[in-house]
């Protein structure tokens, strides 16, 4: 997290340049060329900066900003990767000293301090990637300071609030190792409140930055504000409008994983992240699909699925090429996996409910029954058992299981989940009305639900209030 703390508190402002009626020259063309950056449609952004600072358009020193900005998100597809970073610094040198002579030959032009403070912004967050963070905090004061002179000249450029708003937001929740250091740049403290107002107040009215507003926005939700929800609506709603960038589809499935524990939905989204990358509908198509599988991997691991994930983790260490790191996370998830599989319980499991799937009820019986001879206690295998019950009409011995599983301490959550709709709809199918609806409420409410469950559920609960 420390990376995302400094990120948050010294780039004290958004990456782009402000669009106020006021301040900024030729909006709706870079705004055509701040979308085709956020796309990751980069090999379109070189023209459409040209039309942008034309003649009669916005000032050459904003498209030098911008092509900065674009050098930024293309390091998004391997942050790792530090072969670029030569050529990436010495960009954002250059429009960092271009941009400073501008402000001081026109002192009193909101647009000027304005993009100095977004050049400045474009190498602290490099700087505080590459763990720079002296630098970066010396970068985080100086941006602080063009804001303010842009605000003071031009209080309605919007987009220069969003930068204010994220300094007194970080200023305020950063940890004491950051407050310490803001302390010895002679920066004032922040206001977490009134942070946060400011950075919606210019989200909204932001003509250029509504998009990087909101996924500035989601990692504070998620991180700080304890909204991973509305934070991943917000992931979601970026991945719609800009399905060719996978940080966003991939954003959304960590907030899944990590932030609400629904291993089935995170699954799902690395899934369908892979689809994209093999049909080449996002950008870095190699470099996603290993990605996706690696998060795949993750996932089916925890569903207890190990041997789905060796397969993708086998997958990834075949591919010819692959982001920096993920040839040893891969190696490393691989050899834990493996070790899963030896242990006769877990892997017995594994073959029944892979047997379970196809149909082979037998099979199914025999490896399941081993696995809860060797592990009687393992809620996983308990739950296939019940599931086993119930394609063998024993409905029960099911309800019976599945009560039990539904009672251990144990239980991992999304089986738990699982546990309660399925004896729920057992409970419904036998007229034990009472009983389905108390699980059915459980599942609504249970921690990491998969939200298909949870949908199933809620509309049980209304057909069955309708029928009450």
């Amino acid at each position: 997290m420390s990376r995302a703390i400094f990120a948050a508190l010294l780039s004290l402002t958004p990456i782009t340049a402000p669009a106020s009626a006021a301040g900024l020259t030729n909006a709706p063309a870079l705004a055509a060329a701040y979308d085709a950056i956020l796309d990751a449609n980069f090999d379109r952004v070189p023209a459409l900066l040209t039309a942008a600072c034309g003649k009669g358009g916005a000032p050459p020193q904003a498209c030098h900003v911008m092509d900065v900005v674009s050098r930024w998100w293309q390091l998004q597809g391997d942050p790792l990767d530090r072969t670029g970073d030569a050529e990436f610094e010495r960009r954002a040198n250059a429009a960092i000293a271009e941009t400073e002579a501008w402000t001081m030959a026109e002192p009193s032009l909101a647009e000027a301090w304005f993009y100095a403070g977004a050049a400045y912004s474009t190498r602290v967050q490099w700087r505080v990637l590459r763990a720079q963070r002296l630098a970066a905090a010396r970068d985080g004061k100086r941006i602080k300071d063009a804001l303010e002179r842009a605000l003071a000249i031009d209080p309605g450029m919007h987009d220069a609030y969003f930068g204010i708003g994220l300094y007194h937001y970080y200023a305020d929740v950063a940890p004491a190792a950051a407050k310490m250091l803001r302390w010895l740049l002679l920066l004032p403290g922040g206001d977490r409140q009134a942070g946060l107002r400011e950075m919606q107040r210019a989200r909204d009215g932001a003509q250029l930055l509504h998009d990087e507003a909101d996924y500035q926005l989601q990692t504070l939700y998620v991180w700080y504000e304890k909204r991973p929800e509305d934070a991943l609506a917000i992931a979601r709603r970026l991945q719609e409008r800009h399905p060719h960038n996978p940080v966003f589809a991939w954003t959304a499935a960590e907030i899944e994983d990590v932030h609400l524990s629904d291993f089935g939905s995170s699954l799902r989204s690395w899934q369908a992240l892979l689809a994209d990358a093999r049909a080449g509908r996002v950008a870095w198509p190699q470099m996603t699909d290993v990605r996706a599988r690696l998060g795949m991997a993750a996932q089916l691991d925890r569903l207890s699925e190990t041997d789905a994930a060796i397969e993708q983790l086998q997958a990834v260490l075949a591919a010819p090429m692959t982001a920096t790191g993920a040839r040893a996370t891969a190696t490393k998830q691989l050899d834990a996996a493996l070790d899963r599989m030896k242990a006769p319980a877990y892997r017995l499991s594994i073959e029944g409910w892979r047997a379970f799937e196809r149909g082979d009820l037998a099979a199914a019986a025999q490896a399941i029954d081993r696995s809860l001879a060797l592990a009687p206690n393992d809620q996983v295998t308990r739950y296939r058992k019940a599931r086993l019950l119930v394609a063998q009409r024993n409905e029960a011995l099911a309800l019976e299981a599945l009560e039990a599983v539904i009672a251990s301490p144990g239980t991992p959550p999304h089986v738990y989940a699982a546990a309660c709709l399925d004896a729920a709809q057992l409970y419904e199918r036998q007229s034990n009305i009472a009983r389905a609806i108390e699980l059915y409420e459980l599942t609504v409410a249970a921690f990491g639900v998969d939200p298909r469950a949870k949908n199933t559920a809620q509309r049980a609960l209304a057909r069955l209030a309708k029928t009450g």
